[in-house]
């Protein structure tokens, strides 16, 4: 049996084919929605740490909260390698990370324009 977030998940379009979704979720502190509860935790600790000018928090893994992708930009990584900044957010999701299977965290000190 499907569970009830594996279902809206697959229910729902790709977020790049939702018009207006794809500003609402890259480019917004605030993410407007939450498709688990693991998603809402380590949006909320990398707020609370970094102050990010962008965040995005996706459970990329079909609802099931076992990978993760984070896109954050905040001015604490600025000036700092790569690797660093990777280690800052491992560091701030240490307790999270013992949970899930995978995370593709993407830091950078600047927000993205397109």
């Amino acid at each position: 049996m499907l569970s009830l977030a594996l279902a809206q998940r697959i229910a729902r379009p790709p977020l790049a084919a939702r018009p207006g979704a794809l500003l609402a979720r890259w480019y917004s502190v605030a993410q407007a929605s939450f498709a688990t509860d693991r998603e809402r935790v380590i949006h909320q600790k990398l707020t609370e740490k970094f102050r990010p000018t962008e965040l995005h928090v996706e459970d990329v893994s079909g609802g099931c909260g076992t990978f993760y992708n984070i896109i954050i930009a905040s001015e604490e990584f600025k000036g700092l390698p790569l690797v660093k900044q990777q280690r800052l957010v491992n560091q701030t999701l240490k307790e999270e990370i013992q949970g899930i299977h995978g995370l593709q965290a993407s830091p950078r000190a600047h927000a993205t324009v397109l």
